[in-house]
């Protein structure tokens, strides 16, 4: 094996620069993987946070059955003292309670003669709502729907603000009052409909989920609650993610496909090349099946040399932009329509790093092999007089 070694690394030095180009198309693609895969982990967890900040939170704790048909009377009662239980929790960031209802909304005034805030009943509209009810910050809205006692729900509002999400289904049909006047106009007294919990890390949200049960569950409370995180809340995100996932991992493959070929090429060539020698060392006495084991080594010299590089070059290039982001000023508008910033930061992770260069590192090496196929069905006579 160590004769083999040193003959496998004199020959990948016979020919240095098809061997470096080689070599290079296995770090561009590495390079260029890990770069994309921690763009598309940093691009997600934008969005995911952008969305969870915005409407789910990481985890919601509601009612039993609220989630799968939202009714007013599917309350968390005592919403402070279940707060209590879970927020001793060192995973979390921050808790917030919500109450939503459906009602009829109307814009009434659009003067600013008639604004006033001595009610205190404030209000920010989604742009979309807001532009749909011609009304802007000052004016007035009306809003009737059903209290939690089925008893009629109306309040006065006035606009402060008018936000914009990026979600147009969001913006379109939200506004957004203080608690106190929701409990207050629907007669829900102290109980809500979520509290919401922001973990401080994104990637720990299903382990704090199952602690919150757990503690929950000890506690026995007697309500019937659920624990829910952002992924059962919005199921629609994850799947828009999976499938941006896999067709990206689609051009990966074409990427992948073409350095294996690169490395076929290289290999068939030099196959071809010593034709003559192998015939001359098969002559004396040297075994098919180490002939071939030498031309694999070669192989495989060059796809770690490439592998290892790429991988160092990728994580500094990555590390690089994940401190300084990407600034693709003037882009705002669009990238608020999927809830990107203006400045994308690629994330780093296990997965991101070594995913792509260790299927290159396979395949590669699998296509390697196919040339020295020829090796088997070499004739003798023939090859020594090529």
């Amino acid at each position: 094996m160590g004769v083999s070694n040193k003959v496998a690394w004199r020959n990948i030095w016979r020919n240095p620069r098809r061997s470096l180009l080689t070599t290079s198309a296995v770090v561009f693609a590495c390079v260029l993987l890990i770069f994309m895969v921690s763009l598309q982990a940093g691009s997600y967890d934008a969005i995911i946070n952008t969305a969870v900040r915005l409407q789910a939170g990481h985890i919601q704790v509601q009612a039993e059955g609220y989630n799968d048909k939202p009714e007013i009377r599917k309350v968390v009662r005592q919403p402070r003292a279940v707060a209590e239980l879970i927020d001793k929790n060192p995973r979390i960031e921050a808790i917030a309670f919500r109450a939503n209802a459906f009602s009829l909304v109307s814009s009434t005034m659009q003067r600013a003669e008639y604004l006033t805030e001595k009610d205190g009943n404030a209000t920010v509209v989604g742009n979309l709502l807001a532009k749909n009810l011609s009304v802007d910050v000052g004016d007035e809205l009306v809003i009737l729907g059903q209290g939690y006692d089925g008893s009629v729900a109306a309040n006065a509002l006035t606009v402060k603000g008018v936000f914009r999400t990026g979600q147009p289904d969001f913006d379109r049909s939200a506004l957004q009052i203080p608690l106190a006047t929701f409990q207050s106009t629907y007669d829900m007294d102290d109980a809500v409909h979520k509290i919401v919990v922001m973990g401080k890390d994104l990637e720990e949200v299903g382990s704090l989920a199952e602690s919150i049960r757990a503690e929950l569950g000890r506690r026995r409370t007697s309500q019937n609650l659920a624990v829910l995180t952002w992924n059962e809340l919005m199921p629609g995100l994850e799947q828009a993610i999976q499938v941006d996932m896999m067709s990206a991992w689609i051009f990966y493959g074409i990427l992948i496909v073409v350095v294996a070929f690169s490395i076929m090429n290289t290999f068939v060539m030099a196959v071809f090349e010593r034709t003559h020698e192998f015939g001359v060392l098969i002559a004396i006495g040297m075994k098919r099946i180490r002939l071939i084991g030498m031309v694999l080594l070669e192989s495989a010299y060059l796809t770690i040399w490439g592998v290892i590089l790429g991988i160092l070059v990728g994580v500094a290039v990555t590390y690089y932009f994940q401190i300084h982001g990407i600034d693709i000023s003037g882009t705002e508008d669009l990238f608020a329509q999927y809830g990107l910033p203006s400045v994308l930061r690629p994330k780093l992770t296990v997965g991101s790093v070594l995913s792509g260069p260790l299927i290159i590192f396979a395949v590669t090496l699998l296509t390697a092999a196919f040339p020295t196929f020829r090796i088997l069905k070499l004739k003798l006579v023939r090859a020594m007089r090529d």
